[in-house]
This record gives structure tokens, C-alpha cells and sequence, in this order.
């Protein structure tokens, strides 16, 4: 007669593996938010610092760029280490991404909306 319930057992731990997956994936959203980078150009003479998540924190520039007939190169330069942050931020965003995803038993290239 309850032949048909046997497979809400199932159920349960599958919802149970999605709260873990969803509790998993917002520590690491959290974790992303503590997480520095840096990003550089001109071997090392602007450095860019931002989160994991992307947002911009610090920027670091030796002053001898400083020059008024330079102003171009330097806005390049700092422009560039910026991307390059940023660049480095999302690497290890999916770096994490796909960490978390193998740990969970999921494809590591699994896309997640989150």
C-alpha cells in the first residue's frame, strides 16, 4: 500500500543536498569578500588590490612614474593593473566555484547561478 513512499527517503536527502550545496555556496560567497588579490602593469609600478568578488580596494603607485609628460602611460597603467586585478579576482572565484562544486560530487565545469 505505501510502496510508493520509499522514494521520499531519496527525496529528503536530495533536498538536504541542495541546502548543503546552498549554505556551501554563501560561505563562499562570504569567504570571496575576504579573499585579496593584486593585479600589476609596468612590472610592478602600479598594483591594484581588490576582493576576490571583483571590488576594488587599494591602489599602489611608485611615484617615480609621476611625470606631467607621462600622464597617458600612467592612466594606461593604472588602468591595466586594474583589469589585471580583476582578471585574478574571477580566476579565483571560479577557481572556488569549482572547488566547491567537485566537493559536493557535481561536475567541476558545472555552471551555478550563483
Amino acid at each position: 500500500m505505501f510502496k510508493g513512499l520509499g522514494g521520499l527517503g531519496d527525496m529528503s536527502k536530495m533536498m538536504k543536498a541542495a541546502k548543503d550545496m546552498q549554505d556551501r555556496m554563501q560561505q563562499m560567497q562570504d569567504d570571496m569578500e575576504k579573499i585579496i588579490v593584486t593585479g600589476e602593469s609596468g612590472a610592478g609600478l602600479v598594483k591594484a588590490s581588490c576582493t576576490a568578488k571583483g571590488e576594488l580596494t587599494a591602489l599602489d603607485i611608485d611615484p617615480s612614474i609621476f611625470q606631467p609628460s607621462e600622464k597617458e602611460v600612467v592612466e594606461d597603467l593604472i588602468l591595466a593593473a586594474i583589469k589585471d586585478a580583476q582578471r585574478r579576482a574571477q580566476d579565483k572565484m571560479q577557481s572556488e566555484m569549482s572547488r566547491i562544486t567537485q566537493e559536493l560530487g557535481l561536475p567541476a565545469d558545472m555552471k551555478l547561478p550563483f
